[in-house]
């Protein structure tokens, strides 16, 4: 029986032979398989391209639940509306404080992704 890190080196091999330009057979004779078994490692998804797509992937999940959950909270504050609530001055200026560096944070943000995506500002 073949292992699963057998089967991941001999597939890296054969898609490196094949980059080089070997035909097929070429590549069953140096890797010592079949050549059906060199075009059902050729058919398998390149494992770093997939990893890579599931990492962007789930930076892009991550991301899109970030803005979701930054514009719930900048609501939740607007609804909450701090500046008309009675408080100390020292929590008034906790708070103003708070929501200004925030406020800048987000402001940062948004501006390198208008820069990298230009046309998200039109």
């Amino acid at each position: 029986m073949t292992t699963p890190t057998a089967v991941a080196e001999r597939r890296v091999r054969v898609r490196r032979l094949a980059q080089g330009g070997a035909s097929s057979r070429e590549i069953a004779e140096q890797v010592g398989c079949s050549k059906d078994t060199v075009l059902r490692d050729l058919a398998q998804p390149d494992p770093t391209v997939a990893s890579r797509a599931a990492l962007r992937a789930e930076k892009l999940a991550h991301a899109e639940e970030a803005v979701r959950q930054a514009v719930s909270a900048a609501q939740a504050v607007v609804g909450a509306r701090p500046s008309h609530q009675i408080t100390d001055d020292a929590t008034a200026r906790r708070w103003c404080g708070a929501l200004r560096a925030a406020a800048d944070a987000l402001a940062a943000q948004a501006d390198a992704f208008a820069e990298y995506w230009p046309c998200a500002t039109g």
